[in-house]
């Protein structure tokens, strides 16, 4: 039998009529009329070459073939109809895998209290931080994980992407303390240092190159890192200045041997916005949808 040509709601039809062996009565439970159900009845006489329903001295009985799909029909559509409910996810009994990724200092800034409120609520789910790729937004276009956090934009097209807001944070410098431009510097002073850079992809200027050439200016960049998890130790007692989110550079504070200092008057940069995204096969998954509303919550309470 060709499934296109079969009209499901005649299934349900069906079920009505092997439980109550009866037109009228089936049309009643139904809310549909008698004439609609009788041509129901024809159709699947026709389709199952048996006629379902045989008269008798005291009304109406199954065929011996009802008898036999009455069971198998309740158990299809019971099936059909989990299939188009939508699945509920239960957190305290989830055992499936949750992947995010992201860059190194990100994730370390915020990742910990996000796992913190999951394993909480969903002790038997799996959490894996997967590396990030060169290109950012790989992992998520191939299905890979559920979530990127990130302070960067999709360079491809972006309609296939969800995202939620984190945090917003400004530019600031880092340096040693004993730098002498910890003391303050001037726009041409910051452009004559010598900095270091952390280019994820190693390729290409940094933003705030872009915005340096956009005003005639170009700095000496004079050391370029892969993460931002060793800043600190390359930026100690040297001579190097890292224009970082200021949420990054707090976070190096932990060496008491650099300092934090603005930029230099002059030198505009919009805010820096990190983001979890994920993109949009995972938008109605339960799991993701269920982990965003944790998500939610945990940025409204800060």
């Amino acid at each position: 039998m060709n499934l296109r040509s079969l009209d499901l709601n005649l299934l349900v039809v069906l079920q009505v009529l092997l439980e109550e062996q009866h037109v009228s009565k089936a049309a009643d439970k139904l809310d549909m009329s008698q004439p609609a159900v009788s041509r129901a009845l024809q159709r699947l006489r026709q389709t199952l070459a048996d006629p379902i329903l045989v008269r008798t001295a005291k009304g109406y009985d199954l065929s011996a073939r009802a008898v036999a799909i009455r069971p198998q029909l309740k158990q299809v559509l019971l099936d059909v109809e989990g299939i188009m409910q939508p699945e509920r996810f239960d957190p305290s009994k989830a055992k499936g895998v949750l992947k995010f990724t992201g860059l190194d200092l990100e994730l370390v800034l915020l990742m910990p209290e996000v796992v913190r409120v999951l394993r909480l609520k969903a002790p038997h789910l799996r959490i894996e931080i997967v590396p990030q790729r060169s290109e950012h937004f790989d992992l998520l276009e191939q299905g890979e994980v559920h979530f990127l956090a990130t302070g960067l934009q999709p360079k491809t097209v972006q309609d296939q992407y969800r995202r939620m807001e984190v945090i917003t944070t400004s530019h600031v410098c880092v340096m040693d303390k004993n730098n002498p431009l910890a003391k303050g510097m001037n726009l041409d002073q910051y452009v004559s240092a010598s900095h270091g850079l952390v280019s994820i992809t190693g390729k290409g200027p940094g933003a705030i190159d872009v915005i340096l050439a956009d005003m005639g200016y170009k700095r000496n960049v004079m050391l370029r890192l892969a993460n931002f998890m060793s800043v600190s130790e390359f930026c100690a007692n040297s001579d190097l200045i890292f224009t970082l989110p200021e949420i990054m550079a707090k976070h190096l504070m932990r060496n008491d041997a650099l300092v934090i200092r603005p930029l230099p008057d002059g030198l505009a940069t919009p805010d820096v916005r990190f983001y979890f995204y994920w993109h949009e096969r995972f938008q109605h998954d339960p799991m993701c949808c269920w982990v965003r509303s944790e998500l939610e919550a945990l940025l409204a309470s800060r």
